[in-house]
């Protein structure tokens, strides 16, 4: 049982690192997009008028996203707490000494070791 649980938890794990860099990636190529556009019009030379608009929805879908974001770092957080719910909180070593458990590293799909900086 306890197996099924670290499964399905590594499953939600992946799937919610997943979903956070996919939020993250939109964020950033939203707001890249929103400081483009009047750059692009002041360099074409174009009335302060043109885009205006398109500037400001842009604007409005990084707002949201920002939402987004803040709602998948709570659903990080719950996900956590479940995690010690359902008895899967504690790092469970193999019983070699001076091993440090690994972490996936969201970003880049890695694993990482947690520093000793003792």
């Amino acid at each position: 049982m306890l197996k099924q649980r670290r499964l399905i938890a590594d499953q939600v794990a992946a799937n919610l690192f997943e979903a956070e860099a996919a939020i993250d990636a939109a964020l950033a190529k939203t707001a890249r997009l929103a400081c483009v556009m009047p750059e692009l019009r002041a360099d074409a030379g174009l009335s302060a008028l043109i885009g205006q608009d398109a500037v400001e929805r842009a604007s409005e879908a990084i707002a949201a996203l920002a939402s987004a974001r803040r709602a998948i770092v709570e659903t990080h957080k719950e996900l956590d707490l479940a995690k010690t719910q359902i008895g899967l909180g504690a790092v469970v070593l193999s019983g070699v000494p001076d091993v440090k458990p690994l972490m996936a590293d969201a970003r880049t799909n890695r694993a990482l070791r947690i520093a000793d900086v003792a």
